[in-house]
Parts: structure tokens; C-alpha cells; sequence
């Protein structure tokens, strides 16, 4: 089985790596529902600890429909992670189309400094086997 593309950007010494995983068993798509699994590794280059505060995320799914999320933290929590650390959570999306895709921000504070700034989540695609392959 081929492994799942790998989505990176970095901004700030921060690396943020996701990879997207097509669930077949939660997805009905006679009924227009497919559903991912996305895992998130935030990798902290910097020479400062960094706390994620909230996230913003935008879906769209083939047929242009849009969706803005914004929250705190990701899956509860707020994370603090260590200079030089990495911090791993595992979530989901859904969608009406078998295609689509996400982009975000993670809104981060470096505790110490107190300075606020924003840190890009890669656009995703999400691409299922109801629509003949990877396209986006």
C-alpha cells in the first residue's frame, strides 16, 4: 500500500507536517459522507517555547462549498512545545464531495516573550477512491 502524501510548510522555525488518511469505513458515500483521518506533527525549529492557543481552518470540498472553523487549541488542548520539541495530534474532517481539500493557521504565543504570531497549516488534499485519484 502506498503510503499517504505528505503536506509541509514552514513559517517561523516551525514545521508543520500533515498527512491525510481516506476512512472507508465512516464514510457512506451513497449518502454524500466521506470522511479522513488527518494527523498533525508540529515540529518547534525555534530557540523558544511556543504554546498553541487556537486554530483556524477553512474546507472546501469539490463543489466549492466552504467551511470556516476556528477554535481553541486542536483535539482540547492548548500544547505548550518545548524549544527544539514536537508536538503529534490526530483529528478528522468530513465532507459532501469524495474531494476537497483544508488549509489553516495555528495562532501561537511564545510564552516568554509574550509575542503573538501565526504559524501556516499546508493546504490538504482530500482525496478519496470515489473519484479515480489524487487531483487536488
Amino acid at each position: 500500500m502506498k503510503a499517504p502524501p505528505c503536506y509541509t510548510a514552514t513559517t517561523h522555525d516551525v514545521v508543520v507536517s500533515v498527512r491525510t488518511f481516506w476512512l472507508e469505513e465512516h464514510s457512506t458515500p451513497e449518502e454524500s459522507q466521506y470522511a479522513w483521518l488527518y494527523h498533525v506533527v508540529i515540529d518547534n525549529g525555534s530557540s523558544e517555547n511556543l504554546q498553541l492557543l487556537s486554530r483556524s481552518w477553512t474546507t472546501l470540498d469539490a463543489n466549492g462549498q466552504r467551511e470556516d472553523t476556528q477554535g481553541l487549541g486542536v483535539v482540547g488542548e492548548q500544547p505548550f512545545i518545548a524549544a527544539k520539541g514536537q508536538y503529534q495530534y490526530t483529528s478528522g474532517a468530513e465532507l459532501k464531495t469524495p474531494t476537497g481539500f483544508m488549509k489553516g493557521l495555528f495562532h501561537m504565543i511564545a510564552p516568554d516573550s509574550r509575542q503573538h504570531f501565526d504559524i501556516t497549516i499546508p493546504t490538504v488534499s482530500l482525496d478519496s477512491p470515489h473519484h479515480g485519484g489524487l487531483i487536488h
